[in-house]
């Protein structure tokens, strides 16, 4: 059988393939100037800013704008690259200088640097994307107040290439919060032609259209099916990519995304089962590369607003009720690290386990204590756009819960749709995963845990107390007074648990062996500037 004929003959069906095979000769490896992607999920737009984003887009965001600065790369004891997020390297800046007391930051801009169309890049164009991302409201503007990045005042325009940034306080989340993907610069002329006064930043055209000048054009782009980068070769803000085009394919069927590694028909897979990286990292075909990703978890939500999830007892209920080691045997295959069990005092660190281990004995006296011994019913949602492990580990959760009398309907919602799920916030309990873009326990309680209510505080939890500390911790500068911070309201959200940890997951990638230079970074997308094939 030819390369056509397996690919035609896959498990998904011929015509979700038709697009890939656009872009590859038949019966022959993947051109050394081409990479194939394939993975479980796509962009649901093309703006990071945008409402409802998606994960993949903030992988689309680092290859087709750029961002002022970004994180320097480090090599790991196994090998493989990972960004580093102590350090800083120039993008569209070409330097910067802080001022002594660090409530200033001076940018000069790169003189050589133009958009896709061959459009100048100002600081005027700068200051725009500034402006917007703190003023369009949403996960974007909660992200950059966590660097003290809050009003268009900020922002100030000193001649075409410099540019400043005032700060009302020294924060040391300022820098990192520069290199994230939503802190991209957009080409402002474009986009402010397709502005309007409903529409003041170009919501609507910047949904589907790029206005950047990243090191990657979009060539083509298919919602749900695939994603096509070209190189731009007049990119200056970095080295040239090596690659000439990028294809990135939405194969939803793992099987069939494992069968395309392995057969060399893809160079990379991303969201493999557990046991499909496990097996393929035994046999040696390619290269699986497992980084934890840090300042993360899987976790069981309960919205605490919500009967009986306002109850502490019925949280501590499920919280005994979770199969922990059956999810991390069964589900993850130990491509994971334990979030529960913890038997020493609590630490500064981020994530660590909770003392929760099961006991359903204890779950169901804690139901009756809370007048619920014949249990109750629930709806129980998860996010199909990560069927791969949310599908075992959701059944295995809703099994455990059936035995304390907690019974479940599962509810499945699209991974286009999750996001928008989240914001309404009317999910009673749910599985979901989050990752803290900056690596620092108080910038995961910021947006998890803080009072006001943030997107990824899925819980609607609010403790005043609690939300005093993570403010303090984000400016505090004495190395003790700050572990005590962290140890303070990490035990808070043990005691209250409006969320029960569950495991640490590893960005598992199979990657051919033919491919170079893949780096993980923390929005766990692929950043193809660097990769390279031989």
């Amino acid at each position: 059988m030819n390369r056509r004929q397996f690919l035609t003959r896959a498990a998904i069906g011929s015509s979700a393939f038709l697009p890939l095979l656009r872009y590859l000769p038949a019966g022959a490896a993947t051109p050394n100037d081409t990479l194939v992607v394939v993975a479980e999920d796509g962009p649901n737009g093309l703006d990071p800013q945008g409402a409802a984003t998606s994960r993949p887009v903030f992988g689309l965001a680092f290859n087709v704008y750029d961002r002022l600065i970004t994180h320097g790369r480090k090599r790991m004891a196994d090998g493989s690259l990972s960004y580093d997020y102590t350090s800083f390297e120039p993008e569209l800046a070409e330097s910067w200088t802080a001022s002594p007391d660090g409530k200033s930051i001076t940018f000069k801009l790169r003189r050589d640097a133009r958009f896709h169309d061959g459009t100048p890049v100002t600081a005027a164009d700068v200051k725009w994307s500034f402006d917007r991302v703190v003023s369009v409201g949403g996960f974007p503007t909660s992200q950059m107040k966590s660097g003290s990045l809050e009003k268009p005042e900020q922002f100030v325009v000193l001649d075409d290439h410099t540019f400043r940034i005032d700060l009302p306080v020294r924060n040391k989340l300022t820098m990192p919060n520069l290199a994230v993907p939503v802190a991209v610069i957009y080409n402002s002329k474009v986009a402010k032609a397709q502005a309007s006064d409903k529409d003041p930043w170009a919501a609507e055209f910047l949904k589907s259209n790029v206005a950047g000048g990243g090191g990657y054009r979009l060539e083509r782009w298919e919602s749900g099916r695939q994603t096509v980068y070209v190189r731009n070769e007049d990119w200056k803000s970095g080295k040239l990519p090596a690659l000439r085009r990028v294809v990135m394919q939405q194969i939803p069927n793992s099987g069939s995304r494992r069968a395309l590694i392995e057969r060399g028909d893809a160079d990379m897979a991303f969201a493999l089962t557990p046991k499909d990286f496990s097996e393929l990292a035994r046999s040696g075909a390619v290269r699986v590369t497992g980084t934890p990703i840090e300042n993360s978890m899987w976790y069981l939500g309960m919205n605490v607003t919500r009967p009986p999830f306002d109850d502490i007892r019925v949280r501590r209920a499920i919280a005994y009720a979770v199969p922990f080691e059956e999810i991390m045997s069964l589900a993850t295959f130990g491509r994971g690290r334990p979030l529960f069990g913890a038997t020493g005092p609590i630490d500064a660190s981020w994530p660590q386990p909770t003392p929760f281990r099961t006991d359903l004995a204890k779950a169901k006296a804690l139901l009756a204590e809370a007048g619920l011994e014949k249990g109750f019913e629930t709806p129980f949602y998860f996010n199909t756009g990560a069927a791969t492990l949310m599908q075992p580990t959701a059944t295995l959760i809703a099994e455990s819960l059936a035995k304390i009398g907690i019974r479940v309907t599962i509810e499945k919602i699209p991974g286009a749709n999750w996001t928008a799920k989240l914001i309404e916030k009317t999910m009673p309990l749910y599985l979901n995963t989050f990752g803290g873009w900056l690596n620092y326990p108080e910038y995961f309680f910021y947006f998890c845990y803080h009072g006001e209510n943030r997107l990824f505080n899925t819980m609607s939890y609010r403790n005043p107390e609690m939300d005093k500390l993570i403010d303090a911790a984000a400016i505090e500068t004495d190395p003790q007074k700050y572990a005590e911070q962290v140890k303070s309201f990490v035990k808070m959200a043990f005691d209250d648990v409006p969320r029960v940890p569950l495991f640490q997951e590893y960005l598992d990638v199979a990657i051919a062996k033919s491919v170079e230079g893949y780096t993980y970074w923390y929005h766990r997308q692929m950043d193809a500037r660097p990769v390279s094939k031989t």
